[in-house]
């Protein structure tokens, strides 16, 4: 047998990683992969019910308004800081996981700290949007009935005129599939920016205390960063399909 490929197959006979990756890192990207499927799944069925719908809310009706703003009409204004905040956070993540690479604990406890501050400012902003959007009517399920909502009240999520010539069962199911799949996709999202702020604060601790010292490496700082960049380009997704298309 050819000597590079007896080289090749003993590296499958056990005690090597082939891929020049621990077991922890690929099944870190195994999770994440069946993750974005589902992601995926939810944001094209979004979009399949968007498509074959006669109308639909716009973003700049919906998105409006922001804290202490009152009835201030500014579009996509606070969503975008929610999006800055999120991104700024990526960055620090990855300034911690290159501050891991050279064993600098302070580095690492620093920038891990300020990325679970971007994480609950995140959340922080979620919440109230949620909030905002619920004291306006909107929740799930909450434009079934004909008999409870009217055309005037639909239409502070229509740009003028869209609702003109359209059925009120029909902009009734437009709403509640909107609302529907802003709240699921957006709250499972949210979810996951929830968990990457526990797995960070766990993380802070460990480093802190030394746990990573004494192993002699920051693998696990890397491992959160990877899920943490996931978390950051899935908003990416879903800040383009509801608030900007």
């Amino acid at each position: 047998m050819h000597p590079t490929a007896t080289a090749n197959t003993s590296r499958w006979n056990g005690g090597q990683s082939p891929f020049n990756l621990s077991y922890g890192k690929i099944m870190m990207w195994f999770f994440l992969f069946t993750d974005a499927l589902t992601f995926g799944a939810l944001l094209i069925s979004n979009g399949t019910k968007r498509f074959f719908s006669e109308v639909w809310p716009n973003a700049n009706y919906v998105f409006r308004s922001y804290p202490f703003g009152g009835d201030t009409n500014a579009p996509l204004v606070f969503v975008s800081f929610m999006t800055f905040v999120l991104i700024i956070s990526s960055v620090t993540m990855v300034l911690a996981v290159h501050s891991g690479h050279y064993m600098d604990k302070k580095g690492v406890t620093k920038w891990l700290l300020w990325t679970i501050v971007g994480g609950v400012i995140f959340l922080a902003s979620q919440c109230w949007e949620w909030v905002h959007l619920n004291h306006e009517g909107a929740w799930w399920g909450s434009f079934l009935d004909p008999n409870t909502v009217t055309k005037e009240h639909l239409a502070q999520f229509y740009k003028p005129g869209d609702l003109d010539n359209v059925s009120l069962e029909a902009a009734l199911a437009s709403t509640t599939n909107f609302f529907n799949f802003f709240f699921t996709i957006t709250g499972f999202h949210g979810v996951h920016v929830l968990s990457g702020v526990v797995f960070n604060i766990m993380i802070l601790i460990n480093t802190v205390n030394g746990v990573y010292e004494r192993r002699g490496h920051y693998e696990m700082v890397e491992k959160t960063g990877l899920y943490w960049h996931f978390v950051d380009l899935v908003w990416v997704f879903v800040f383009t399909v509801f608030y900007l298309v």
